[in-house]
């Protein structure tokens, strides 16, 4: 294709579903939309829209064009990414990616490091889905679990975090508290919503707990510890969300097989810039000082 311009154009087109709108994502006039458009189509010699009253509808071949000009958008995007984190400056944009379970101990330390270097434009990116470094989707991922190990990555391990069993003061009140471990069968208890979940003191559960004694189940985290601070049930807690919480009672203590690791990954090309490597640095400092670790 000789003319990127109209392929950007197509492109944006069939993402927004009408003329006004890719002109406004573009920063042209309506008229140099239709004009692409037009050109493109001419050039090809097949149809690439179907018009009607509410917009544009790619047809098969404008699906075609549009899987092709994404892909080509989205490396164009990581490839800027990636440029953007070579400098030697800590500042300009720098992603981190996480799940959100991390975000309490993950904002504060974005807040202090943002104090320090006023320059840098944070983007926290909190998604169960793995972002790939590779790919410049972003500087810094922060991981739990087994270690990760795709090449080219730098993995440093970062911390250990240590679950337990904890319920609220007004669920001991209402249902008692259980003294012995065969006395869990007989309470209620917030739980994954996928019975076959990794997590090992979720695997514990189900092999301690029949799956009807879990009376709520989620996929957030945040949800299950709103859950046991409401004294819907026992559930897992993390040692420190539960000291900072307060008014929970620790059920049973963090057992070894329930602690996780989590990792600092970063891709090899990226690991020695400034700016990535002044948040690895405060990061680590960050839970020293405040004792997380």
């Amino acid at each position: 294709m000789e003319n990127w311009d109209e392929v950007r154009t197509a492109f944006q087109v069939a993402r927004m579903g009408t003329v006004s709108g890719a002109a406004s994502v573009l920063g042209v006039h309506h008229a140099t939309v239709i004009r692409h458009i037009d050109a493109i189509e001419a050039r090809l010699g097949v149809k690439l829209f179907q018009r009607h009253a509410r917009g544009y509808t790619p047809t098969e071949a404008g699906q075609d064009l549009l899987r092709v000009a994404q892909t080509t958008d989205e490396q164009f995007q990581q490839l800027t990414s990636r440029i953007k984190g070579q400098g030697a400056d800590v500042s300009g944009e720098l992603t981190i990616t996480s799940l959100i379970n991390f975000a309490p101990l993950m904002v504060p330390a974005l807040a202090s490091f943002q104090e320090a270097y006023p320059d840098v434009i944070v983007r926290y990116m909190t998604d169960d889905r793995v972002f790939r470094l590779e790919y410049g989707e972003a500087h810094i991922a922060l991981r739990a679990g087994a270690q990760p190990d795709e090449p080219d990555n730098v993995v440093q391990r970062f911390m250990t975090h240590q679950v337990g069993l904890y319920a609220s003061e007004e669920y001991i009140a209402r249902h008692g508290r259980p003294e012995t471990p065969g006395a869990l069968v007989t309470h209620r208890f917030i739980g994954s919503e996928n019975p076959d979940s990794r997590a090992p003191f979720f695997r514990w559960l189900k092999e301690n707990v029949p799956r009807e004694r879990v009376v709520f189940r989620t996929a957030d985290v945040r949800v299950m510890l709103r859950a046991v601070v409401a004294g819907v049930g026992i559930g897992f807690v993390s040692v420190r969300e539960a000291e900072e919480q307060g008014g929970l009672v620790e059920i049973m203590p963090p057992l070894e097989d329930w602690a996780s690791t989590s990792w600092l990954v970063t891709h090899v090309d990226l690991h020695r810039t400034a700016k990535v490597q002044a948040f690895l640095r405060h990061i680590k400092e960050f839970v020293a000082t405040n004792k997380l670790g």
